[in-house]
């Protein structure tokens, strides 16, 4: 388990001004955060097939080309207020 002062000083860290109660609650929770990695890091890698590796590490690009979407279209056209082909909505500023 994570010792009081170990909580306290990430506290200090995060800026957290932690009381009593919290700090118990906070060394229960990061013992089970560090269980976990330790679960993450006895995953077995070495089973993934060379294919999975590959293409983990291959850089896919395509060519950067305009392509007439009808969904715009069906989506302007399902909206429930339009004006001149574009989608009114409630001014944000």
């Amino acid at each position: 388990m994570i010792s009081e002062e170990e909580v306290k000083h990430i506290a200090k860290l995060a800026r957290l001004k932690l009381e009593e109660p919290e700090i118990e609650k906070m060394q229960k929770d990061m013992a089970a955060i560090l269980d976990y990695f330790k679960i993450i890091q006895s995953a077995d890698l070495k089973s993934q097939n060379d294919n999975q590796k590959l293409k983990m590490k291959e850089n896919v690009v395509r060519q950067d080309v305009p392509v007439k979407n009808n969904e715009v279209g069906d989506l302007i056209l399902a909206a429930p207020d339009t004006k001149d082909g574009y989608i009114k909505v409630k001014q944000v500023l």
